[in-house]
């Protein structure tokens, strides 16, 4: 399913002109993150001394350093959110190291683990010092791009599951993730926080995947069928965008977990995004929501809506 694009224009020029007016958007109604959710900066640009205007050398005034977590709060307020459902976003600014963190809560993955299982298996195969097999190349392909389960099903049984998916993620460096029991991999459990983690090891040199894998993972996630291209994308510049998303209705409340992950692409820049959600209660909701808080990300450092936002056509 295509969402139309003229929503994420909204959204997104609504989100940034809330940041650039420094508060919130008359009659917006507040997001409502997991309890004890708190906006985070896990790395600031350091401040810079500079001389005071008209006494160079002398009295060097200091330049506040930007609170990007504040930002991302701010903008997060303008976000609307229908009740009964919860958001968690992160953003990174990979040049910078600046990143900031909106709500600690765990949420289902759906289907944003299937980067973590393709990760998980070329960190196995590197260490067995071997290729992946031309099945699991089929299997992985349709895993990423077309988002197939039961491709990600044969995947999951080769890593060994839970136990080998959290094996590489704690090598990976995440500490907020579990994977779901048995063959339930879209019940793994995981943080805004560790899937900015996971995007760090596919789209850097900072990574336990060496260059080969971290291309041949990226270049899948920039081959999203057309039907799925959603979500983070609605903050790219055009079609400068890896993504994956993840969508789930579940049967006990009626309600759906939408996902999105991935690198976009602003005036040049990049930019690492995670939106976890829950408590949706249609997947076109979801969708909203998803991109109205990838939006508000990326503007922590833009403080503008992206280009792609007054673009017509998809991503």
């Amino acid at each position: 399913m295509e969402f139309p694009r003229a929503r994420r224009v909204v959204v997104c020029a609504a989100v940034a002109a809330a940041v650039a007016l420094g508060g919130t958007a008359a009659g917006t109604v507040f997001v409502r993150a997991h309890p004890g959710a708190r906006a985070v900066s896990s790395a600031v640009t350091p401040s810079a001394s500079v001389p005071a205007s008209g006494e160079a050398g002398v009295d060097a005034v200091t330049r506040p350093t930007v609170d990007r977590a504040a930002l991302l709060a701010e903008a997060m307020a303008a976000v609307p959110v229908e009740d009964g459902a919860e958001v968690s976003v992160a953003v990174l600014d990979p040049e910078s190291g600046e990143s900031a963190v909106y709500g600690d809560g765990a949420f289902d993955t759906a289907s944003v683990v299937k980067v973590d299982i393709l990760a998980a298996l070329l960190l196995q195969a590197q260490d067995a010092d071997r290729d992946l097999t031309a099945a699991e190349r089929s299997y992985a392909a349709a895993m990423i791009e077309r988002s197939d389960n039961d491709s990600a099903s044969a995947l999951w049984r080769a890593i060994g599951g839970a136990e080998g998916l959290d094996a590489a993620n704690a090598r990976f460096g995440l500490t907020g993730t579990e994977g779901g029991d048995g063959m339930l991999w879209g019940l793994t459990r995981t943080t805004a926080a560790d899937r900015l983690v996971l995007l760090r090891q596919v789209f850097t040199a900072d990574s336990e995947l060496d260059a080969a894998s971290r291309s041949y993972l990226a270049r899948l996630m920039g081959r999203i069928a057309e039907g799925q291209r959603w979500g983070v994308s609605a903050a790219a510049d055009g079609p400068a965008w890896a993504l994956k998303n993840g969508w789930l209705p579940r049967s006990a409340t009626g309600r759906w977990d939408v996902n999105s992950v991935g690198r976009v692409t602003v005036d040049g820049r990049v930019r690492l995004v995670a939106v976890l959600s829950d408590g949706n209660t249609t997947m076109e909701k979801g969708v909203s929501l998803v991109e109205a808080a990838a939006c508000a990300a990326v503007s922590v450092f833009t403080g503008r809506p992206p280009a792609s936002a007054t673009a017509s056509g998809t991503p």
